[in-house]
């Protein structure tokens, strides 16, 4: 039985959420946006009213469901215990893979600060020693977790937002427009080549609802954090992104490994830059404390519900998963070697890609659950109407970024998904038997 002193408040939760987001997907964004150019701002558009959706169907799974283990018990409601398993799967796959993009990005900023050349494996190595620091960081529990989050979420509020605020003031309206369509392509592949990198900025939207289990009074809480936190990241997103396409010109921002650092040392001095890309690599470590955290989560809850081995399940006095995540850590240690390529960047967009992907899958399963969840939960048939209408936005929306994700993506994530179906087989006996009349 987990006490309230080892739960999080929901001014935590929002946080968490937030960091989710923020820390990590906001770091290389202006540099992936300016590849395509100003015009994907039509992206962003598109991304905050699927992500609002998605956000909002969360919020009502969160409010109706009585399962535990967040997605997987929201997919089970339509899709039965193989239902479940597939969601936790995909989503722990995603998580996976994300976080050693996040490290990546953490490393690649944190080269760029200190002026150091690492080579591939140099890079590898880096990259490891930051997700064993950020899982260590963990052992002490829900509450220290969110209390580091609380801290190192300020490395990119304080650049982002700022730049928001007094980025204004060095806004030249006409580079802007010129960078609007460098490469000339048509609207529509423009807007769809920038789709993933934009969700990729919004994955963590869902991160309250995997927490639920340690979260005070989850019915109110966790809604509020999912919204709370998608439309603060969604603002301060669109605005950061747009400001700096107007400050550094286009070829510059595209080629930038440090894209924050570059425009405050475009606006002031190196000096100030060099600090912005110190406050970014802190940032970026607090958030992967909370996605190494999340992910334990995720994988405890799998393993409590019988779906993933036992070692999952065990928690210290803490509370915290430690043999998991260390079991977790180890895995994320060989997908790092595995994943070795000459261009760091390019290592950067096929994790980020391959990540959005097998993430869409649990985001499909909960938004079909939400009919009969609402059913269940005899909600008003007018109100239900309307929250299915929503999910059946964020389904589309989820599809539309599939589609947006590229062939390769699409393949792996495929071969990944349909692996899980394998593994169910597997341990289906122990929740199927009774199905079959055993």
């Amino acid at each position: 039985m987990s006490t309230s002193k080892n739960k999080m408040g929901v001014v935590q939760l929002t946080i968490l959420t937030a960091v989710n987001m923020m820390g990590s997907g906001i770091i290389m964004l202006p540099t992936k946006l300016a590849e395509v150019g100003t015009i994907s701002i039509v992206s962003w558009l598109v991304t905050a009213v699927g992500s609002m959706a998605l956000a909002y169907a969360f919020a009502k799974c969160g409010m109706f469901s009585r399962k535990s283990g967040g997605m997987g018990g929201y997919a089970e409601y339509a899709f039965g215990k193989s239902g479940n398993f597939m969601a936790n799967y995909t989503y722990g796959v995603s998580l996976l893979i994300a976080n050693v993009a996040i490290a990546i990005s953490a490393v690649g900023y944190g080269t760029e600060l200190i002026g150091a050349a690492l080579s591939p494996l140099g890079i590898a190595i880096a990259t490891i020693g930051v997700l064993w620091l950020c899982t260590v960081a963990n052992f002490g529990g829900a509450r220290i977790t969110g209390q580091i989050s609380g801290v190192t979420v300020w490395g990119v509020i304080i650049p982002v937002v700022g730049i928001s605020v007094i980025g204004w003031f060095w806004f030249s309206p006409e580079m802007y427009a010129a960078s609007w369509n460098p490469h000339h392509m048509p609207a529509f592949e423009a807007v769809g080549s920038s789709i993933a990198m934009t969700l990729w900025a919004f994955l963590g939207l869902e991160s309250a609802c995997a927490n639920t289990d340690v979260v005070e009074n989850p019915e109110r809480n966790v809604p509020i954090a999912v919204l709370g936190g998608t439309l603060g990241a969604a603002v301060i997103y669109i605005i950061s992104t747009n400001v700096i396409a107007g400050i550094v010109p286009n070829m510059d921002l595209a080629n930038s490994t440090a894209p924050f650092g570059l425009a405050f040392a475009q606006m002031f001095t190196p000096g100030v830059g060099k600090v912005i890309m110190a406050l970014m690599v802190m940032s970026c470590c607090g958030s992967l404390l909370g996605w190494q955290f999340t992910i334990a989560q995720v994988f405890k809850s799998s393993a409590d519900e019988g779906y993933f081995p036992k070692v999952f399940s065990k928690i210290t006095k803490a509370e915290a998963p430690v043999k998991g995540m260390l079991v977790i850590v180890i895995i994320q240690t060989l997908l790092s070697l595995m994943t070795i390529s000459p261009s760091l960047n390019k290592q950067f967009n096929v994790l980020v890609n391959l990540a959005v992907v097998t993430n869409i899958i649990p985001y499909i399963l909960s938004m079909a659950a939400l009919v009969i969840i609402q059913k269940v939960a005899k909600v008003d048939p007018g109100k239900a109407r309307v929250a299915n209408i929503i999910a059946l936005i964020g389904a589309i929306y989820s599809f539309y970024a599939l589609y947006s994700s590229g062939e390769e993506a699409m393949m792996y994530g495929a071969i990944v998904t349909f692996l899980g179906w394998t593994l169910y087989g597997l341990i289906s006996p122990r929740f199927e038997m009774r199905n079959n009349n055993v």
